[in-house]
């Protein structure tokens, strides 16, 4: 017996052995140990952030569900988080990845400092429009790999390290706007592949020396504290950029042939030995002897030189001064004819009357092509204040756009919600009024400057800072309605009472675009006027600050609604439902086909559809798609972080059209039907991204039936809910030329709710 036992407990081992042998090449696919603990090191140093398939307890980063994560084989090689509100910090963790090479953390809100062991597989960094601080590492001289590093925009303070040594795959390098000092490293002079430089906005000081030999195509320094002669090989850069330096305007001249091995100071002569040939033998006389040689043969050569160059120089000018005094002694001996009077007198410059002769447009058209004139420097945006004439001619210009219909919020509203909607007149374009500068007495000491474009003038009201700061309460907590790809909004009260809604832009957006742009912005938003569309009260642009003013709605967001309340969702009836969808889609009608150029939204969601007393939606962040795009397009995938579920499956190329929109507006339909977010992590895997769950079973009407959001009851048509889900259908279809217009999308709407009768008693339709 204990034999045979023996012997079932071998097999049983054996047997054993063979499962575990089994299990482990079944999971030998799985990732990277290191690359796990890795990741989960970074996701607690970020603070845990709420990312679609991140922190899941014994979750595969390499499953496909970690939101920007890409894998190879078994091994992370991207982590691409861009736009994703995140904080915290990078922690001490970033060494352990094994084969990371892209890593993009940018326009985010981490902070702490970079940490000194960096993965050295890395290719692409980049951690730009943050707010990290401390110094750069020195650890950069073991990223042999790295070919793009982007830390614009942080508080990076110090001088930057001397480790650009064996960097020669570097080829963009981006440490513009931050607080560095100090000379540029030697080491920078051996980026034998970089192309891109962008310096501006420090505080970095010396020379521009190192520079000259790199083949850079883009150079940007300006706003710093370089000094010296500007190199001359810089200025063959086409795009070079150097204002705001306190340089000496001179132009340093070429070095001489082996400049980099000989001494301008003390350049050899033929046939006298050089200190470096002198025998270590030899005694103090000699050397002595050998050196007053040396220095009197120097003199005697130098001397002669001088006296060549004198010789050549006064032969030059003779020859260049004379015939010019010769012809100028001529023409004073005669009379000029009568039909050159005129184009003498106005060919010349009075040199003391210059100042009343010149006009700068002129000055500049006539200028040599190789004289670049002086770029505008970055000045501070300031808010328009308008003389009464021209508000007067804003108020007038106001009125004659179409304004939204006060009378749209009265209790029969749902009736009107049944009228096809009037046709919109194209939306009028405002003239951009130039300024028109007046001549200048010719008293006046003038500097000739090059034209620049007026900052455009705005119908919409300008807030001042203080004024809002005031209204926000300094911007408090306790007033912030939600965050966003493009910045915070905030709950303003006036002194009256009134409420609005401050959108506050985060300081990325702010420095991608000029006032003029900005300006520009604003009176395109402010020619947006529907019913649908939340209403632009006014702007602010000042001290660096960009804010937008809206109308506010007093029942938040239709996500809120939908998602966050369960008491207020129970409002929400089926009937409801509908009329929300009609008029999100009539605002994207709007949008769409009735403005002129078409405004294509990019970012609809139900995050962005206000609710009002009456429960009807108003779209926000229309006219917006501009600052959405304004990023490089290969990160154009990452903002979709806070969108995820709403996205067309085009926009994954980098493609975005009025089509798309339709999509997410198929997706809000499918919330509102349901119950349920665009993507829900808590639930199983088969049932987090709503689209894929749901285009399965809109066509099965007891499927149907059970995707119904339980909140309703049951309390809904069964014929009206085929027609929901068949609208949904051709929404989200995958290709987009197959998805119907907004304005077709709006007469089904329309259809279906006339053609079911209404219960007198709640309104609810039967």
């Amino acid at each position: 017996m204990d034999e045979k036992r023996f012997v079932v407990c071998c097999l049983n081992l054996e047997i054993l052995v063979w499962i575990l042998l089994v299990f482990a090449v079944q999971h030998s696919d799985e990732t990277d140990p290191g690359d796990v603990a890795a990741i989960n090191g970074l996701y607690a140093a970020l603070g845990s952030p709420s990312l679609p398939g991140w922190g899941t307890v014994g979750g595969d980063p390499c499953n496909g569900l970690w939101q920007g994560v890409i894998c190879e084989n078994s091994n992370i090689v991207t982590i691409r988080l861009n736009a994703a509100n995140l904080g915290g910090e990078l922690g001490d963790n970033l060494g352990s990845f094994s084969s990371l090479k892209t890593l993009d953390l940018s326009n985010n809100h981490i902070g702490g400092s970079i940490p000194s062991i960096l993965p050295v597989t890395l290719q692409n960094i980049f951690l730009s429009a943050n707010e990290f601080t401390g110094s750069i590492p020195t650890s950069l001289s073991y990223l042999s790999q790295l070919s793009a590093m982007s830390l614009n925009g942080n508080h990076l303070t110090g001088e930057i390290p001397d480790s650009f040594h064996g960097l020669t795959a570097l080829v963009n390098l981006d440490l513009s706007d931050n607080s560095l000092s100090g000379s540029l490293p030697p080491s920078l002079g051996s980026l034998s592949s970089l192309t891109t430089l962008h310096l501006q906005n420090n505080q970095l000081s010396g020379t521009l020396d190192v520079l000259q030999d790199l083949p850079l195509a883009d150079l940007n320094v300006e706003n710093n504290l370089f000094s010296g002669p500007i190199p001359q090989k810089l200025f063959s850069i086409p795009n070079f950029k150097k204002d705001g330096n306190p340089f000496n305007g001179s132009i340093a001249p070429l070095p001489p042939p082996n400049s980099s091995t000989t001494p301008l100071s003390a350049p050899p002569f033929s046939g006298s030995p050089t200190s470096a040939q002198t025998p270590p033998a030899a005694s103090a006389e000699s050397s002595s002897t050998g050196s007053k040689k040396s220095l009197s043969v120097k003199r005697v050569v130098w001397i002669s030189i001088a006296a060549v160059l004198t010789f050549i120089i006064l032969v030059l000018a003779i020859l260049l001064i004379l015939p010019r005094c010769l012809r100028k002694w001529h023409e004073t001996q005669r009379t000029p004819k009568q039909h050159e009077i005129a184009p003498y007198v106005g060919a010349r410059e009075n040199p003391g009357d210059r100042g009343s002769l010149v006009q700068p447009g002129r000055d500049i058209e006539k200028a040599p092509l190789v004289v670049k004139p002086k770029e505008k420097q970055p000045r501070r945006p300031t808010p328009i204040l308008k003389p009464p004439h021209e508000q007067e001619v804003n108020v007038l210009t106001t009125s004659a756009l179409p304004k939204k219909d006060n009378n749209d919020m009265n209790p029969s509203r749902f009736d009107i919600d049944l009228m096809p909607p009037p046709p919109h007149p194209p939306l009028p374009t405002l003239p951009h009024e130039r300024v028109i500068v007046k001549p200048i007495a010719p008293a006046e000491d003038i500097t000739v400057k090059p034209l620049t474009r007026p900052l455009p003038l705005t119908s919409a009201k300008s807030y001042t800072i203080a004024s809002l700061q005031q209204y926000t309460n300094s911007f408090s907590q306790d007033n912030l309605l939600g965050s966003g790809m493009l910045g915070s909004v905030y709950r303003a009260e006036l002194p009256n009472g009134k409420l609005l809604a401050v959108k506050k832009l985060d300081k990325r957006v702010c420095s991608e675009q000029k006032d003029e742009e900005f300006l520009d912005l604003v009176n395109n938003i402010d020619r947006i006027r529907h019913a649908n569309v939340v209403e632009l009260m006014g702007y602010c642009a000042e001290h660096g600050q960009r804010l937008l003013v809206h109308e506010y709605c007093t029942n938040g967001t239709l996500q809120d609604a939908l998602h966050s309340d369960d008491e207020f969702k129970k409002q929400l009836s089926w009937n409801t439902r509908i009329r929300m969808a009609l008029g999100a889609a009539r605002a994207l009608e709007y949008l769409h086909e009735v403005c002129e150029p078409p405004i294509i939204h990019r970012n609809f969601k139900s995050a962005n559809l206000l609710l009002d007393d009456e429960l009807a939606v108003h779209v926000s962040d229309c006219g917006l798609a501009p600052l959405l795009s304004s990023g490089a397009a290969s990160q154009l995938s990452g903002q979709l972080l806070t969108t995820y579920g709403y996205s067309a499956p085009e926009f994954e190329s980098g493609i975005y059209t009025s089509q798309s929109d339709v999509y997410s507006f198929g997706v809000v339909m499918l919330e509102l039907l349901t119950g349920r977010m665009s993507y829900d992590r808590t639930r199983t895997r088969g049932e987090q991204f709503l689209v894929r769950w749901a285009i399965p079973q809109l066509h099965d009407i007891d499927a149907l039936t059970k995707m119904v959001d339980p909140s309703l009851n049951g309390k809904y048509p069964i014929k009206s809910l085929s027609h929901f889900a068949d609208i949904i259908s051709r929404c989200v279809q995958h290709e987009p030329e197959f998805r119907p217009p907004m304005s077709e999308v709006v007469q089904d709407l329309i259809q279906m709710i006339r053609r079911e009768p209404h219960n007198r008693s709640d309104g609810e339709l039967l």
